[in-house]
């Protein structure tokens, strides 16, 4: 009887761990799975109509960017943000921008060939880890992607492992609320609202820093520094 208890024991915990280091992203990520579902999303990311609601000036200056920094910016999909994030840390200053998908990344890469930005290096990630130099990075922006990680987890450890000494991580994320996407479907789309947000962060040696709405009724704003 010991052993079978025993047995059963190590069973249940093995569960208990896979339970735990399972997949979390599913209703979130179920657009991005083939090219032509991500070219649909793309066209939407190119959108002209998106600075006006997505207020990058203001997101660059409320993450606190200044020239000659190193940012990365997590799950950079077509590459939106690059343009603002390289003029702002200028020649001195150098962007990073990460994807796990190969066509994002290209199509990455064209935009900042397109404006010149050459102050830009692209890196391909995985679900676990960003692939960021260690101890190499003043801010990390999360722009509307934390709801697509799978490994929550292990991607803030890896980012964790890539901020220098002081760093921070920028999250600019939806409210899981009727209003906050169209069609009421963030309260499907979206895994947290902020206060739990916060939590899981700060659990992983994150502690915030500020918080502010980014678009009203819409997004907000998370800084927090590593511990």
């Amino acid at each position: 009887m010991r052993i079978a208890g025993g047995f059963a024991a190590l069973v249940l915990a093995g569960l208990l761990n896979a339970t735990l280091a399972a997949q979390v992203a599913g209703q979130a990520n179920t657009g991005y799975q083939t090219e032509q579902q991500r070219k649909g999303v793309a066209s939407g990311l190119a959108d002209p109509a998106r600075d006006e609601k997505q207020m990058p000036g203001e997101l660059i200056r409320a993450m606190g960017l200044q020239p000659g920094m190193t940012v990365a910016d997590v799950g950079t999909g077509i590459g939106y943000m690059l343009p603002f994030l390289s003029r702002r840390v200028g020649a001195d200053g150098h962007v990073i921008a990460e994807d796990i998908f190969d066509d994002f990344l290209a199509a990455a890469k064209q935009r900042a060939e397109n404006q010149k930005l050459a102050n830009v290096t692209f890196v391909k990630g995985t679900e676990t880890d960003p692939n960021l130099p260690e101890a190499g990075v003043d801010i990390v922006l999360a722009l509307d992607v934390y709801h697509h990680f799978d490994y929550p987890e292990k991607m803030l450890a890896a980012m964790h492992k890539s901020l220098k000494p002081g760093g921070k991580l920028v999250v600019v994320e939806y409210y899981k609320r009727q209003e906050a996407m169209p069609g009421g479907r963030a309260l499907t789309h979206i895994r947290l609202d902020m206060p739990d947000m916060i939590k899981e962060i700060e659990a992983n040696r994150f502690h915030l820093i500020a918080e502010k709405e980014h678009v009203p009724d819409s997004q907000y704003l998370l800084i927090l520094r590593k511990n």
